[in-house]
């Protein structure tokens, strides 16, 4: 992948002719938080066995009618009032008519032209700076089965399990245009329905996937290109991949003298390529019309007032009290926001604990932790609780920043008391004066002669005796108070 560098961001380069630009825009399907599927009561637990979770509405036996999964309409508006989008008090279900084995019904129900969501926006913070991206809807649908190709070598098979499962697709403006803001998109739309429970966001298990509408334009034009969309991609990284290639792939098209069609492409992750799967169909095409069997969907001010009143602290909003607060960097609040248990491990920790202190070692040596061993915050080996006793330990002046290190990494073993662990392995730092004065004479008279050079304007040799002062107390000695006292004996 071509990337550019400036200011720590990636930028997408159009390979061999830098005279276009790329223009994406997402349309996110996010798996509803429910333990029950949208028009039927079947679980959506993740990992059952094939067809365990499929009732005659799921499997569209005939006679059976979808019924409206209440709790799924409260979380969509919950997600559309973090969105800050308009919630729309009437909406309808549509179907969508097209054939998959997968698809029992042999149509969709879905929604077109009255979503329950309308525009909203989300901002995205970027290091060029704050960006708005537009929203151009939410709407509810049912998922589709899954059909499985690489068991049976002769036959395709399908799981069930999925089928009717509640989806929101939120759909963007064509705001995007590089790909670092297609990752600070993506992790935004996360953000905010991890902090409203509404999706888990767990691309691994297909709570959420996109699908990805690519375009490119010379620079300075105004109108859009002709735009073809990768279906179902299930990972930041290969959005970014399959932006990158398809981007190329249609500058080259143009710049041969050819045309772009609009079509629907799949994104191979093994050959880092998209390909043809078939012409992109047009609304018409799906035959929409409202479904039958379900009535318009009707809300009243109060219904939706009673849950923008329930509406918890969203990303923007923690960060800005954070900095207001806690007088934190819009760096540092950045990162400690940007996934709700995180915001949740921080806050534990500084209710006993110095937030400076704590927001270098969270952001620094806890994060660095959590990377190299692939775990999330949830799965910390270090409680919030501990960490905080650290901090107050290096606080206090009961132990030095670098044997504060030496302690994290036993802590990281199995959560153990940092107290506990200096008590048993000896560890606390000396701060007695007298004692230290001890050191520190002695270390001054079995090296006179680096003491003349001192004297002599040699400056830089206060760090030779601070090291040999900390080298003859095995690293425990208070290092202010050392500092304090050598400089007097030096005089």
């Amino acid at each position: 992948m071509d990337i550019v560098s400036k200011d720590n961001s990636e930028y997408l380069i159009i390979r061999k002719n830098n005279k276009y630009e790329v223009v994406i825009g997402l349309e996110v399907h996010a798996q509803v938080l429910s333990e029950s599927k949208l028009f039927s009561s079947s679980s959506t637990k993740f990992g059952a066995e094939p067809n365990t979770q499929v009732s005659l509405v799921d499997s569209a036996f005939p006679g059976m009618l979808p019924v409206i999964n209440e709790f799924c309409i409260k979380q969509a508006i919950k997600t559309g009032i973090g969105l800050n989008a308009k919630i729309n008090k009437k909406s309808i279900f549509d179907r969508k008519n097209y054939f998959y084995p997968d698809l029992p019904q042999g149509y969709q129900i879905s929604q077109y032209k009255n979503p329950i969501v309308g525009e909203g926006s989300v901002f995205l913070d970027l290091p060029s700076g704050e960006k708005k991206v537009g929203i151009e809807r939410l709407h509810l649908e049912q998922d589709a089965g899954k059909s499985i190709h690489d068991v049976d070598p002769q036959n395709t098979l399908v799981d069930l399990n999925r089928s009717g499962v509640a989806l929101m697709e939120i759909v963007s403006k064509p705001d995007l245009r590089s790909l670092e803001e297609v990752n600070a998109y993506i992790k935004k739309i996360r953000s905010i329905m991890r902090y409203l429970e509404t999706c888990d966001g767990n691309m691994q298990e297909g709570s959420l996937r996109a699908d990805v509408n690519v375009s490119v334009r010379k620079k300075g034009e105004k109108k859009l290109g002709t735009r073809c969309e990768i279906k179902n991609v299930n990972s930041i990284k290969f959005m970014q991949m399959a932006i990158d290639y398809e981007a190329n792939r249609q500058v080259d098209v143009l710049e041969e003298g050819g045309k772009i069609d609009q079509e629907t492409r799949l994104f191979d992750t093994k050959k880092n390529e998209t390909r043809s799967m078939r012409s992109k169909e047009d609304a018409h095409d799906y035959r929409y019309f409202p479904d039958p069997d379900l009535l318009p969907l009707e809300l009243t001010d109060d219904f939706i007032n009673n849950l923008k009143n329930n509406i918890p602290e969203l990303p923007d909003e923690k960060k800005k009290r954070f900095i207001e607060k806690f007088k934190l960097s819009a760096y540092e609040a950045n990162i400690l926001v940007s996934d709700i248990e995180t915001s949740k491990y921080f806050e534990e920790v500084i209710k006993n604990s110095d937030v400076k202190i704590s927001t270098n070692w969270i952001t620094g040596e806890l994060f660095a932790l959590l990377n190299e061993k692939n775990l999330e915050i949830t799965e910390s080996p270090i409680s919030a609780k501990h960490l905080s006793k650290l901090i107050n330990l290096i606080k206090d002046g009961t132990i030095s920043g670098k044997i504060a290190k030496s302690v994290f990494e036993i802590m990281a073993e199995g959560d153990k008391d940092p107290q506990k662990i200096i008590e048993e392995k000896g560890l606390k730092q000396e701060s007695d004066p007298k004692e230290l004065e001890k050191i520190v004479d002695k270390v001054v008279n079995e090296n006179q002669d680096k003491v003349k050079e001192y004297k002599s304007g040699k400056e830089k040799l206060f760090g030779f005796f601070v090291g040999q002062i900390m080298k003859v107390s095995g690293g425990k000695a208070n290092p202010q108070l050392v500092n304090k006292i050598l400089k007097e004996k030096l005089k």
